[in-house]
């Protein structure tokens, strides 16, 4: 070897000693042999992946999804999670949205793709928690949901209230739990999960306020009227088992009532009152006509709370500033039902609920 030779090998090697310590790379990690790498995980079917995913969602998640988790298990159970394309999907989701069953209320099949992409988005959205996929790999947010379409909910005429009290107050085999059921809608503006959830545990009678259990596990006191609160006392000693944490709201015979009480409800009232029936009325109009009452009195920020909706989203970052608390619902309640209540400032005026639904029982 030339002297030449040894001054150009010089010269590779104070280079590679240079970059090696730029990398923060010893020689000894050189010499050492590869690390092992970590077991691959074997990606799942979607079958396998529904049933893990199904065991740890919420109820409400589950009961919204599982329709469309079967339909995705059917046609693409054998396949691997990662495999669909978004192309793919979309196709999917028109053919779901193309054999949806056709109701009297029925849009065209657009809330079922939309079911069927959320379902799949929550899907992979574990995956990416799992470390399946990475985030950006999600093929289903890369298929945009059917616009939805405005709703053809809205607030009942006070004299079209009186009719379906009237009805509900002088038909069927149950008028006081059908009488009861209206009014603790009207007054609360919650949705039919939130009255099914009810427990004797849930009323505070010293304070007339009801813990109302909704979607998405939000937790709220709502006020309710003296004369409400009476009536869910009573229907609990009546009915109840005696155990604070079973469902309060009972048939006569003790059995919890189910969705279906709703559901023979309405269909009994649209038998005795047409338009019921044309429009499909059903329980949320009533939490519409509540809302747009309090909304048009009290405000923006009262109706936002009377209905227990939560975060920003489309109130935007005012609605931090303009929070309304209980004390403001429980005014706007006592103006709705013309009853003072403890936690408001009294007032004289009459409500459409108060003067319209009476106790079934009257009160010594």
């Amino acid at each position: 070897m030339t002297a030449r030779d040894n001054v150009v090998g010089g010269a590779e090697l104070e280079a590679a000693r240079f970059l090696l310590a730029r990398m923060g790379i010893t020689p000894e990690q050189l010499l050492a042999g590869p690390s092992a790498s970590p077991p691959m995980r074997s990606m799942p079917t979607f079958a396998e992946y529904i049933d893990r995913v199904s065991g740890v969602v919420t109820v409400g998640t589950r009961r919204v999804y599982d329709t469309y988790w079967k339909r995705v298990r059917h046609v693409w159970g054998d396949r691997r999670i990662d495999e669909p394309t978004p192309l793919e999907i979309k196709q999917l989701a028109e053919d779901t949205k193309r054999t949806a069953v056709a109701r009297s209320n029925s849009r065209g099949g657009r809330a079922a793709a939309e079911h069927l992409i959320s379902s799949l988005r929550c899907l992979y959205k574990y995956a990416a928690a799992d470390g399946l996929i990475a985030e950006g790999d999600n093929p289903a947010t890369r298929v945009a949901k059917p616009r939805r379409l405005a709703s053809t909910r809205r607030a009942i005429p006070e004299a079209r209230i009186a009719e379906i009290i009237a009805v509900a107050q002088t038909t069927g085999n149950d008028p006081d739990l059908d009488s009861l059921l209206l009014r603790l809608h009207m007054e609360t503006a919650c949705r039919r999960g939130g009255a099914l959830a009810l427990r004797p545990c849930d009323l505070d009678s010293a304070q007339c306020l009801v813990r109302l259990s909704e979607k998405g596990e939000t937790v709220r006191w709502q006020p309710v009227s003296p004369t409400l609160m009476r009536q869910l006392l009573r229907h609990g000693e009546e009915r109840g088992t005696g155990d604070p944490r079973d469902q309060l709201l009972r048939y006569r015979n003790g059995q919890p009532i189910t969705a279906r009480r709703y559901d023979h409800l309405w269909q009994r009232i649209g038998k005795h009152l047409s338009w019921v029936a044309v429009q499909q009325i059903s329980t949320h109009w009533l939490r519409h006509t509540t809302l747009t009452w309090v909304e048009r009195h009290h405000g923006y920020a009262v109706a936002r709370a009377y209905a227990g909706h939560e975060g920003k989203n489309d109130a935007g970052t005012t609605s931090t500033y303009i929070r309304a608390d209980v004390y403001e619902v429980a005014a706007a309640l006592a103006a709705l039902t013309g009853e003072p209540h403890p936690l408001a400032v009294p007032t004289a005026s009459a409500g459409m609920a108060g003067r319209q639904i009476r106790e079934p029982h009257a009160d010594p």
